[in-house]
């Protein structure tokens, strides 16, 4: 059962739920591309068979680095939630360890919404909370955070 959906107060509703941005495989996608591209350059090479072995090798660790990055971003990704009921913000993350952050809405001051400029052509970003009496509190890499802030800040 989701996290959200077992911390729901009585007669408390979702009002908009979003996750973490596919973009978050950026780095993984990025090896894998390396990868790749040695295992091309070692098959072209199999005449010099020092510099083919060591393009294998090369692309296998590339591989194990592409496999470990998209393994470690999928349980990230997998195990965030994040969510804006009628009431309050909630947002967990973690598998094993776990954070929560579950605000009233009434008590959110303000909500910063940060992009860079890949983040604003892909549509991610990192939303700061800013509660009465808490910590600055940043969501980063959530899928499209401009709705999200718009979810948190209408009454």
């Amino acid at each position: 059962m989701r996290y959200v959906t077992r911390v729901l107060q009585p007669g408390e509703t979702v009002v908009y739920a979003t996750k973490l941005h596919w973009f978050v495989y950026l780095w993984a996608i990025l090896m894998l591309v390396i990868c790749l591209i040695l295992a091309f350059a070692a098959r072209f090479t199999a005449d010099q068979q020092n510099l083919s072995l060591a393009l294998w090798v090369a692309a296998l660790i590339f591989a194990l680095l592409a496999l470990s990055a998209a393994l470690r971003v999928f349980v990230r990704r997998a195990t965030t939630e994040l969510a804006v009921t009628d009431q309050r913000v909630i947002y967990k993350t973690g598998l094993l360890a776990r954070h929560t952050l579950e605000m009233n809405r009434a008590k959110v001051e303000s909500v910063t919404v940060d992009q860079t400029m890949l983040g604003r052509v892909f549509g991610y970003g990192t939303i700061i909370v800013r509660g009465t009496g808490s910590t600055l509190e940043p969501i980063r890499d959530i899928s499209d955070p401009l709705t999200f802030r718009s979810h948190i800040t209408t009454a």
